[in-house]
């Protein structure tokens, strides 16, 4: 059965041939993703209180506390499915969503403003020698601890995870570094290869006020963009990024695989500390729940009832929240779309100006520089651009709005559901044939005339006719899906073959 899913309107969605949905909708399953993200050990790291100063001083005083979580793999593979590059937002049934600036700021208790984090891609003789000059220790490339630049996390936590107590200033600075490295390596910069970070990231603490003026929050939102944007293409088996945000987003945002609520406190993120459990709901029941997420299922604005908890300095960022900006983080540049999604801020959603195409191929470093530049300059005016709509309200029955989004994206991945809609919806259509056929005359038909339509009658009537069906709807846009307590409806041919099972044997 060949099945055209969509989008009707591919403008939004030009990708569709590389997005893992077209694979789903081939009966390609790809599997779950593996989750690369590396939180099990951050919790064997002893900070002193010197350290935690500096820390503190550098960003990441509330980051720290979050420290390991447990990743529901179903879950975010059923989310990563819905994600959307083109866009950066989740296609949802009942609109576009997606993670915003002020979002990361509350889950994650990172700064989204501030300076953009930028550089270049160091080569392994510079990289040994920020390490010998910021961390007063070099890894061995002869027992692998570095390569191509990356060092291990698992040499950062064995040769600093526990700084002396009669250490020096310079010592200290140098342990908190290295703390700094493997937090971010294994969190918001955590990438598909594993247990290693690029040296890179080193210099950026090596003065910790200045590290302090980074928007780490909008950095680790461009990382993990990127990283979705990678994961939903259907040659991806791997996702990295800051996954702890992205599931703690959809516990936020969706009922679904939620789990129970610890106390509240922030960052955000311990309310979930210690709930990701490793659900035994499969991916494709995850994408059945998508598929079927109602009003009901939805919480567009989740952290109104949090104001209290939320400390001064990040509360006076969150209107970053609606700008709509270009996100940095080195050779990463990602854009920030808030007006696709302004039922998140309470606002009624319009149908949303027209996404310019990036070509993602062929991409010279002269370009990138020029991007680079491009970005930074749109980051800095990133106050300047706050989206916002008429009136308020977060309803969803906008006509204008549902239709547009209808044509341009594509909501049903439960490939089984959809084909079986679609069978009812044939065995409606034949119902409707036979109906017109009962209605003609045979009087002024010729003898073969007379006996053909007789056949197709016979043969319409002898292949409606079902064991225990009571009904098919006619004039049903879709179809009508059958209730649990109805039986399958079942050929009276003597083989009481399902009519839909011998139908999608075709696909």
């Amino acid at each position: 059965m060949d099945i055209d899913v969509g989008p009707v309107d591919p403008s939004v969605l030009y990708e569709q041939d590389l997005h893992v949905s077209s694979a789903v909708w081939e009966g390609q399953e790809r599997g779950l993703l593996r989750c690369q993200e590396h939180t099990s050990l951050l919790h064997q790291w002893k900070l002193t209180d010197e350290q935690i100063k500096l820390v503190d001083k550098a960003g990441f005083g509330f980051f720290r506390k979050i420290g390991p979580m447990s990743l529901n793999n179903s879950l975010i593979s059923a989310l990563v499915e819905r994600w959307r590059r083109e866009t950066n937002t989740f296609h949802l049934p009942l609109g576009e969503m997606t993670i915003t600036l002020d979002e990361v700021a509350l889950v994650l208790g990172l700064d989204v403003d501030g300076d953009p984090i930028v550089g270049s891609k160091v080569g392994d003789e510079i990289a040994m020698d920020m390490c010998g000059r910021l961390l007063g220790k070099l890894p061995s490339a002869a027992n692998k601890e570095v390569n191509c630049s990356r060092v291990k996390l698992n040499w950062l936590k064995r040769t600093f995870s526990e700084c002396p107590e009669d250490a020096s200033l310079d010592d200290v600075k140098c342990h908190t570094r290295a703390y700094l490295l493997y937090l971010i390596g294994s969190t918001i910069f955590a990438t598909t290869d594993g247990d290693k970070v690029s040296v890179k990231y080193l210099p950026l603490f090596e003065d910790f006020d200045k590290a302090g003026r980074y928007a780490w929050g909008a950095a680790a939102l461009a990382c993990l963009y990127r990283a979705l944007g990678n994961a939903s293409l259907k040659s991806q088996s791997n996702i990295c990024g800051c996954l702890t945000l992205l599931q703690c987003w959809s516990y936020f945002h969706l009922d679904i695989g939620r789990p129970d609520k610890s106390e509240v406190c922030f960052p955000l993120a311990l309310l979930w500390k210690g709930k990701g459990s490793r659900s035994k709901t499969d991916l494709s029941e995850y994408r059945r729940e998508l598929d079927d997420l109602d009003p009901s299922k939805i919480t567009w604005s989740p952290f109104d009832r949090f104001e209290n908890l939320i400390p001064p300095n990040i509360k006076a960022k969150l209107i970053l929240g609606r700008s709509k900006t270009t996100l940095v983080c080195f050779e990463k540049i990602e854009l920030h779309f808030p007006d696709r999604c302004l039922r998140q801020f309470g606002k009624r959603q319009p149908i949303p100006q027209k996404v310019k195409r990036r070509d993602r191929k062929n991409r010279r470093l002269d370009d990138l520089d020029t991007s680079m530049n491009v970005a930074c300059e749109e980051w800095a005016e990133r106050g300047e651009h706050i989206v916002d709509s008429p009136g308020g309200g977060n309803a969803v029955e906008d006509g204008a709005y549902m239709e547009w989004y209808a044509r341009i994206s594509i909501t049903k991945l439960y490939r089984e559901a959809f084909l079986e809609s679609q069978v009812m919806n044939m065995i409606a259509c034949m119902r409707e044939f036979e109906e017109a056929a009962s209605g003609i005359s045979l009087e002024r038909l010729s003898p073969v005339e007379r006996e053909v339509m007789e056949s197709v009658k016979d043969t319409f009537s002898n292949n409606l006719t079902f064991g225990g069906w009571q009904e098919v709807a006619v004039n049903s846009g879709y179809g009508k899906r059958r209730r649990r307590n109805e039986q399958t409806p079942t050929m009276n041919n003597g083989g009481g073959n399902d009519l839909s099972s011998l139908l999608l044997q075709d696909t």
